[in-house]
């Protein structure tokens, strides 16, 4: 297992084991499965595990296996805080509480804020007073590092990166995104603060491996090299130094072990220009099939109504390359779960944006058929629930 170091020298196995989608069983995670999978990754070096709050059953999960095998104090928990749920300091301490009770530890190593998404989000949960009680908690060691998971652009990324003394942070990130969400701007900014990056997504939940075009299947067939679809993805985000860690959501032996060969024997700088030039031709191959030709540069942003016309994009285009539900959740996540909506429908057709678009992109039209496939029945009634949410 390779390793990079964290922003206390510790080493951290560039192989994380994201534990959102453990096996199951008729409904309910297989525990003996999950174990066997879990002690593979740890007996094979994979030091670092990463759940939270919300994932069903997998906090305790991951508890009762690291107790029983007594190995808690050799690996490092990540777990998220619900912020969106967070209404005042008790709230903080309740839930907190209760996911120590659940990983059966009296301590977590990093504990971020779960899907921050901009910086008026960070802004209400300071006035809540989180800057006093993470700093409490850090002087006391119960928590070790303070981080964020995010998704959404760049611009907002960076924003955040500055808005506190952050130890550590997680972005979306694979060879599709990297000029989307926080992209490598934002991978190049946190590392030159001093931030760790852990990175999720690097798969984007199976669909570089399960649900490519037969082209890009060709293309990776066709190379002289031979690695599976799932392994140029792994490499592509090892072959760069700022990244520390990459999350796979392991659920099978096979899968597991298949990672670990990969992580151990990947190099900084291994793919050259001839592999960079495969990989985006393979990028080409799947961007045949999108609806809108957004590079997610940002020029079009920022928006007079707050639009993000890049996430928006974005997600447009998943709905017609990995499929609906994918679409509609990060369209969710990048617009209703804000502070303030940046939903497509906010848009009064200024066309500002058009003015500054380097690919002459009709904004305002695919604004309006992105709005029509991404913002039926369910994404209204769940941003309804969110607005309520948010005014409680």
């Amino acid at each position: 297992m390779n390793y990079r170091l964290d922003k206390y020298g510790n080493n951290i196995s560039i192989l994380g084991f994201g534990c959102m989608r453990f096996p199951q069983t008729l409904g309910k995670i297989d525990m003996q499965e999950t174990e066997n999978e879990i002690m593979t990754a740890f007996q094979a070096g994979v030091n670092y595990y990463d759940t939270a709050y919300v994932y069903p059953g997998s906090e305790a999960a991951l508890g009762d296996i690291l107790a029983k095998n007594k190995i808690r104090s050799q690996v490092y928990i990540a777990t998220k805080l619900p912020h969106y749920l967070i209404k005042s300091v008790e709230t903080m301490e309740k839930l907190f509480n209760e996911q120590l009770n659940r990983l059966k530890t009296d301590y977590v190593d990093f504990y971020l804020m779960h899907m921050l998404t901009d910086v008026q989000t960070w802004e209400r949960l300071k006035e809540l007073g989180i800057e006093k009680w993470l700093e409490n908690k850090k002087k006391s060691g119960a928590i070790k590092q303070i981080g964020f998971s995010y998704h959404g652009n760049s611009d907002m990324f960076c924003q955040l990166v500055d808005a506190y003394e952050w130890d550590f942070c997680q972005i979306q990130y694979n060879y599709m995104d990297e000029h989307s969400q926080a992209g490598r701007t934002g991978l190049n900014y946190a590392h030159k603060k001093g931030l760790p990056v852990i990175i999720m997504e690097p798969l984007r939940g199976g669909r570089l491996v399960n649900r490519l075009p037969e082209e890009a299947t060709q293309i990776f067939a066709n190379y002289p090299i031979h690695h599976t679809p799932a392994q140029w993805a792994f490499r592509w985000l090892w072959n760069q130094s700022e990244v520390t860690c990459v999350l796979s959501g392991m659920n099978s032996d096979e899968m597991v072990r298949d990672n670990i060969q990969t992580a151990s024997t990947v190099t900084v700088g291994e793919l050259g220009e001839s592999e960079e030039a495969m990989l985006k031709q393979v990028v080409s191959a799947i961007n045949s099939k999108m609806k809108v030709g957004c590079t997610g540069c940002g020029y079009c942003v920022p928006c007079p109504k707050n639009v993000d016309i890049p996430g928006t994009f974005a997600a447009y285009n998943r709905r017609y390359t990995e499929g609906k539900s994918r679409a509609l959740v990060e369209y969710f996540m990048c617009t209703a779960l804000r502070k303030t909506s940046t939903a497509a429908s906010n848009c009064i057709e200024c066309g500002k944006c058009e003015k500054h678009c380097p690919q002459h992109i009709e904004i305002r039209k695919e604004l309006k058929n992105a709005q029509k496939e991404l913002e039926g029945p369910l994404y209204k009634i769940a941003r309804k629930i969110v607005e309520m949410l948010k005014a409680f």
